[in-house]
Protein backbone atom coordinates (compact mmCIF):
# COMPACT_ATOMS: atom_id res chain seq x y z
CA UNK A 1 0.00 0.00 0.00
CA UNK A 2 0.92 3.21 -0.70
CA UNK A 3 -0.34 7.13 -0.14
CA UNK A 4 0.72 9.29 -2.63
CA UNK A 5 -0.26 13.94 -1.80
CA UNK A 6 -0.83 16.30 -3.39
CA UNK A 7 0.68 18.88 -3.54
CA UNK A 8 4.30 16.85 -2.48
CA UNK A 9 5.45 20.31 -1.04
CA UNK A 10 3.31 22.79 0.72
CA UNK A 11 3.77 26.32 0.21
CA UNK A 12 0.45 27.89 2.00
CA UNK A 13 0.25 26.01 5.38
CA UNK A 14 2.77 23.98 6.92
CA UNK A 15 1.92 20.60 6.36
CA UNK A 16 4.55 17.68 5.60
CA UNK A 17 3.13 15.59 3.06
CA UNK A 18 5.28 12.56 4.09
CA UNK A 19 3.74 12.91 7.53
CA UNK A 20 0.55 12.95 6.18
CA UNK A 21 1.28 9.83 3.63
CA UNK A 22 2.78 8.06 6.60
CA UNK A 23 -0.27 8.52 8.96
CA UNK A 24 -2.60 7.59 6.17
CA UNK A 25 -0.63 4.05 5.57
CA UNK A 26 -1.02 3.94 9.31
CA UNK A 27 -4.32 4.64 9.47
CA UNK A 28 -5.28 1.83 6.21
CA UNK A 29 -3.47 -0.95 7.84
CA UNK A 30 -5.14 -0.60 10.94
CA UNK A 31 -8.50 -0.76 9.64
CA UNK A 32 -7.33 -3.54 7.24
CA UNK A 33 -6.96 -1.82 3.83
CA UNK A 34 -3.77 -3.59 3.13
CA UNK A 35 -2.15 -3.43 -0.51
CA UNK A 36 -4.68 -0.23 -1.32
CA UNK A 37 -3.41 2.58 -3.12
CA UNK A 38 -4.23 5.97 -1.81
CA UNK A 39 -4.29 9.47 -3.30
CA UNK A 40 -4.71 12.79 -0.93
CA UNK A 41 -5.24 15.94 -2.68
CA UNK A 42 -5.05 18.82 -0.14
CA UNK A 43 -6.68 22.12 -1.54
CA UNK A 44 -4.07 24.05 0.42
CA UNK A 45 -5.52 27.28 -0.94
CA UNK A 46 -9.01 26.61 0.47
CA UNK A 47 -8.77 26.91 4.15
CA UNK A 48 -12.20 25.69 5.56
CA UNK A 49 -12.63 22.10 6.09
CA UNK A 50 -15.09 20.47 3.13
CA UNK A 51 -13.92 16.39 2.82
CA UNK A 52 -14.70 14.10 0.09
CA UNK A 53 -14.19 10.55 -0.59
CA UNK A 54 -14.01 11.04 -4.22
CA UNK A 55 -13.17 7.40 -5.25
CA UNK A 56 -12.89 4.27 -4.04
CA UNK A 57 -10.94 1.96 -6.26
CA UNK A 58 -8.37 3.49 -6.47
CA UNK A 59 -9.30 5.32 -3.31
CA UNK A 60 -8.93 9.42 -3.40
CA UNK A 61 -9.74 11.26 -0.36
CA UNK A 62 -10.02 15.30 -1.07
CA UNK A 63 -9.64 17.66 1.07
CA UNK A 64 -9.66 21.87 2.29
CA UNK A 65 -6.57 22.34 4.20
CA UNK A 66 -8.60 23.62 7.11
CA UNK A 67 -9.92 19.46 7.79
CA UNK A 68 -6.42 19.09 8.51
CA UNK A 69 -5.35 22.17 11.05
CA UNK A 70 -5.16 22.76 14.36
CA UNK A 71 -7.51 25.30 14.86
CA UNK A 72 -5.09 26.67 18.09
CA UNK A 73 -2.22 27.14 15.68
CA UNK A 74 -3.64 28.21 12.16
CA UNK A 75 -1.96 27.15 9.19
CA UNK A 76 -0.37 24.30 11.01
CA UNK A 77 -0.84 20.30 10.65
CA UNK A 78 -3.04 18.95 13.31
CA UNK A 79 -2.24 14.95 13.70
CA UNK A 80 -5.62 14.28 15.71
CA UNK A 81 -7.99 16.36 13.17
CA UNK A 82 -6.15 14.25 10.30
CA UNK A 83 -6.69 11.17 12.12
CA UNK A 84 -10.28 12.15 12.33
CA UNK A 85 -10.70 13.06 8.61
CA UNK A 86 -8.19 10.69 7.20
CA UNK A 87 -9.88 6.97 9.45
CA UNK A 88 -13.45 7.91 9.05
CA UNK A 89 -12.53 7.99 4.88
CA UNK A 90 -10.25 5.14 5.07
CA UNK A 91 -12.60 3.38 7.05
CA UNK A 92 -15.94 4.29 4.77
CA UNK A 93 -13.80 3.55 1.65
CA UNK A 94 -13.15 -0.03 3.60
CA UNK A 95 -17.00 -0.65 3.94
CA UNK A 96 -17.91 0.57 0.51
CA UNK A 97 -15.64 -2.23 -1.12
CA UNK A 98 -16.95 -4.70 0.79
CA UNK A 99 -19.71 -6.70 -0.71
CA UNK A 100 -20.61 -7.96 3.11
CA UNK A 101 -20.78 -4.38 4.08
CA UNK A 102 -23.63 -4.00 1.54
CA UNK A 103 -24.43 -1.12 -1.18
CA UNK A 104 -25.03 2.27 0.30
CA UNK A 105 -26.47 4.45 -2.09
CA UNK A 106 -23.91 7.25 -3.27
CA UNK A 107 -22.55 10.02 -0.69
CA UNK A 108 -24.56 12.55 -2.58
CA UNK A 109 -27.36 10.67 -2.05
CA UNK A 110 -27.22 9.49 1.36
CA UNK A 111 -29.59 11.43 3.92
CA UNK A 112 -28.44 13.43 6.54
CA UNK A 113 -29.45 11.09 9.55
CA UNK A 114 -27.78 8.68 7.59
CA UNK A 115 -24.76 9.58 7.12
CA UNK A 116 -24.47 10.87 11.13
CA UNK A 117 -25.30 7.37 11.59
CA UNK A 118 -22.41 6.28 9.51
CA UNK A 119 -19.77 8.61 10.54
CA UNK A 120 -20.72 7.60 14.35
CA UNK A 121 -20.52 4.01 13.32
CA UNK A 122 -16.47 4.76 11.62
CA UNK A 123 -15.23 7.15 14.41
CA UNK A 124 -16.58 4.67 17.55
CA UNK A 125 -14.08 2.14 15.47
CA UNK A 126 -10.97 4.25 15.08
CA UNK A 127 -12.20 5.12 18.92
CA UNK A 128 -11.77 1.18 19.75
CA UNK A 129 -8.30 1.15 17.73
CA UNK A 130 -6.98 3.50 20.14
CA UNK A 131 -7.14 6.70 18.18
CA UNK A 132 -8.69 9.45 19.21
CA UNK A 133 -12.38 10.77 18.97
CA UNK A 134 -14.90 13.33 20.42
CA UNK A 135 -17.43 10.87 21.54
CA UNK A 136 -19.62 14.17 22.89
CA UNK A 137 -19.70 15.97 19.49
CA UNK A 138 -20.41 12.69 17.87
CA UNK A 139 -23.40 12.26 19.74
CA UNK A 140 -24.56 15.44 19.86
CA UNK A 141 -24.59 15.34 16.08
CA UNK A 142 -26.57 11.84 15.99
CA UNK A 143 -29.01 13.63 18.84
CA UNK A 144 -29.50 16.59 16.45
CA UNK A 145 -30.50 13.74 13.45
CA UNK A 146 -32.14 11.35 15.55
CA UNK A 147 -33.78 12.93 18.41
CA UNK A 148 -32.61 13.86 21.95
CA UNK A 149 -34.39 10.58 23.63
CA UNK A 150 -33.20 8.02 25.30
CA UNK A 151 -34.06 5.56 22.00
CA UNK A 152 -31.59 7.97 20.36
CA UNK A 153 -28.84 7.42 23.02
CA UNK A 154 -29.02 3.79 22.92
CA UNK A 155 -28.78 3.72 19.30
CA UNK A 156 -25.75 5.72 18.96
CA UNK A 157 -24.31 3.41 21.64
CA UNK A 158 -25.16 0.31 19.58
CA UNK A 159 -23.08 2.62 16.44
CA UNK A 160 -20.49 3.43 18.56
CA UNK A 161 -19.24 0.75 20.34
CA UNK A 162 -20.32 -2.35 17.68
CA UNK A 163 -17.31 -3.69 15.60
CA UNK A 164 -18.49 -4.08 12.36
CA UNK A 165 -22.13 -3.34 11.55
CA UNK A 166 -24.04 -3.87 7.78
CA UNK A 167 -24.90 -1.14 5.87
CA UNK A 168 -28.52 -2.56 6.27
CA UNK A 169 -28.17 -2.41 10.49
CA UNK A 170 -26.81 1.35 10.41
CA UNK A 171 -29.52 2.43 8.21
CA UNK A 172 -32.36 0.34 9.86
CA UNK A 173 -31.36 1.73 13.58
CA UNK A 174 -31.10 4.94 12.07
CA UNK A 175 -34.59 4.94 10.50
CA UNK A 176 -35.64 3.59 13.35
CA UNK A 177 -34.54 5.66 16.09
CA UNK A 178 -35.82 8.83 13.87
CA UNK A 179 -39.19 7.55 13.50
CA UNK A 180 -39.65 7.41 16.58
CA UNK A 181 -38.34 11.14 17.28
CA UNK A 182 -40.10 13.63 14.50
CA UNK A 183 -38.42 16.46 16.14
CA UNK A 184 -35.17 15.69 15.02
CA UNK A 185 -33.08 18.29 12.61
CA UNK A 186 -32.98 16.24 9.44
CA UNK A 187 -32.72 18.84 6.81
CA UNK A 188 -30.64 18.99 4.20
CA UNK A 189 -27.93 22.22 4.36
CA UNK A 190 -28.84 25.40 2.31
Amino acid sequence: MTTTVEPAEFTIVHFDAGRIAALSDELADAVGLDGVDIRIEVDETALLGHTDLASIDPILIRTESGALEDPKKLRHFSEVHATDVLGRHLLRARDRRDADFGDPPADEELSLPHRVAWEVHTVGRLAQKGYPAQRQRWLYSFRNRHGFTDDADQAFETLWSSERLTWAQISTLSDETATKNPGRLDRKPS
